[in-house]
């Protein structure tokens, strides 16, 4: 089958952050990302399928899925799908699907701790930063202003479809500084001169900043403490999506307590 035309617009205006939130729709592509899409219980608009995907047993069952699970799927060619995709090399699946809608408000009040992401500018490491905190049980993310966006192609693929799992939030830093003081959570910067004491663990808003600059000094003001990865070989520090997934795992561990 041909590409209608309406389609093809779509996935051209989805290549854009500000299209992608008009149309609350994201990119989804890749086997991985999209079968974790769909156990997450993502809204699939349509998805397109070429040949390329019944290369692996990993892409023939996404194929039998989504073909007897009443999707709107499209076959088209591997020369016609590697047009529309966004990634380097196709595995022959691409789907639109709905971004999950969330609040400020609700991930702040969310009984669980909570991930800040404060202007971190690589998609993999927003990625990464955004499976692992699925993993930890930091189930409400924020997005500041400066951030990849979290429904990006790039960042989706980089979390492997977990972003499906997560309830995340995109807000100014000044509104989230004002939520997260009036939902009194503890937060918690990460830095590298952190001292790694915590008083409070249950109700954390745990702040990762950018790649160069690390946290904006009002966030920083806003800490009840900070916390760092302790690095003891000849490497002077972790880049941001591996640091912020060992200081979620080190939180869990003392939250749960010792076992």
């Amino acid at each position: 089958m041909v590409l209608s035309q309406r389609r093809a617009s779509l996935l051209k205006r989805l290549t854009v952050r500000r299209q992608r939130e008009r149309e609350r729709l994201v990119l989804v592509e890749g086997v991985r990302t999209l079968s974790e899409a769909l156990r997450a219980g993502a809204d699939v608009r349509f998805a397109l399928v070429s040949g390329r995907l019944r290369s692996t047993d990993l892409g023939r069952n996404l194929e039998a899925r989504l073909l007897t699970g009443g999707f709107d799927v499209t076959m088209i060619d591997d020369e016609e799908l590697a047009k529309v995709s966004s990634a380097e090399s196709s595995q022959g699946v691409l789907a639109v699907c709905e971004q999950s809608q969330t609040t400020l408000g609700q991930v702040v009040s969310a009984t669980c701790p909570i991930l800040i992401l404060d202007a971190l500018q690589d998609p993999g490491n927003v990625g990464t930063l955004i499976r692992s905190a699925v993993a930890f049980g930091f189930n409400g993310i924020i997005a500041l202003d400066g951030t990849a966006d979290p429904w990006g192609a790039k960042v989706v693929r980089a979390s492997a479809g977990a972003a499906f799992r997560a309830s995340i939030a995109l807000a100014s830093a000044a509104d989230a500084a004002q939520a997260l003081t009036d939902a009194d959570r503890t937060v918690v910067v990460a830095a590298s001169e952190g001292k790694n004491v915590l008083k409070r663990t249950d109700d954390i808003a745990l702040v990762v900043g950018n790649e160069g600059a690390g946290v904006r000094e009002g966030l920083r003001r806003l800490a009840d403490a900070t916390i760092c990865v302790p690095v003891e070989g000849p490497v002077e520090s972790l880049n941001a999506g591996i640091a912020g997934s060992i200081l979620m795992h080190q939180i869990t561990r003392e939250r749960k307590g010792p076992h």
